[in-house]
């Protein structure tokens, strides 16, 4: 296995842009994938070459790593999904809800598609009820 060679500890979701981070999402869903896999997925794609460089740059920014299988290459997450997730969820409500966790759940339950019924928002309160216990 190759290593990426950058350190992943402190990642920036948003230092990708659009096409980096639809190819990210794709290596995410799949788990591993290899370039043609990336091509298939991709809408609207660029060529194959495009596609292999712009791999080899997440790999370079440390989003990705990379290994042999066979002839080809399949590229990896370098961050376990969960982390992940902290880390864009804590880049978000930093960014655009000047870190209040509150304006966030709040701007999450204001979209027009959540379904909040009666049962999930208990289910919510449940876990919001459980994280106070826990003291976060």
């Amino acid at each position: 296995m190759t290593p990426s060679r950058r350190s992943t500890t402190q990642l920036n979701p948003l230092d990708v842009g659009r096409r980096e981070r639809q190819i990210i999402e794709i290596v995410y869903r799949l788990g591993r994938a290899s370039v043609a896999e990336v091509l298939e997925a991709l809408p609207n794609p660029p060529s194959y070459s495009a596609v292999r460089a712009m791999l080899g740059k997440l790999r370079d920014k440390g989003h990705l790593t990379q290994e042999e299988d066979g002839p080809r290459y399949v590229y990896r997450p370098a961050v376990p999904a969960e982390r992940a997730r902290k880390t864009a969820m804590r880049t978000l409500v930093d960014t655009f809800f000047d870190g209040s966790v509150d304006r966030a759940v709040v701007a999450l339950a204001n979209l027009s598609d959540a379904d909040l019924d009666p049962d999930r928002l208990d289910a919510l309160a449940k876990r919001i009820r459980a994280a106070r216990q826990e003291g976060r």
